[in-house]
């Protein structure tokens, strides 16, 4: 009864997602020096946590920052969308940098940017409806 008690209020989850990340924790061994971050390995882990923070994947961002060296502050996000030439609008900001990137390929780079450069990734017209909706929620709207 307990169990499913802690199933149906999600807390389950997040207490096996803790035990694993604790458990990873004890076994990592510190004594071992990480291989230095490449300057790419470094974007792509910032991508990759400012996704699982937004997403409350707390003890997989803790995993990730842990597995692979990730300095513990974030990078600065004004900082990480400049080294990668992206240009965002205020509706932007408010989502992860990975979620307008995968837009831009989605929708084969045909998003309008409103500056006069060379072209650059715009976060214009990113799916807003679906950000926080399950894969199956996502499927089913659109029946």
């Amino acid at each position: 009864v307990l169990r499913d008690t802690l199933e149906k209020r999600g807390a389950l989850g997040q207490i096996k997602a803790r035990i694993r990340a604790e458990v990873f924790n004890a076994l990592d061994d510190q004594s071992e020096p990480r291989p230095p971050l490449s300057h790419e390995n470094l974007l792509i882990n910032e991508l990759i946590r400012e996704y699982l923070e937004y997403n409350k994947y707390k003890y997989t961002a803790s995993v990730l920052i842990s597995e692979s060296g990730q300095p513990e502050v974030p990078l600065d996000r004004q900082f990480l969308a400049k080294e990668l030439n992206i240009v965002e609008d205020a509706t932007g900001k408010s989502v992860p940098l990975l979620y307008g990137i995968l837009s831009h390929f989605l929708h084969g780079g045909k998003e309008e940017s409103t500056h006069n450069a060379v072209p650059k990734v715009s976060l214009l017209n990113y799916p807003k409806q679906n950000f926080g909706k399950l894969p199956t929620e996502r499927n089913q709207k659109g029946r």
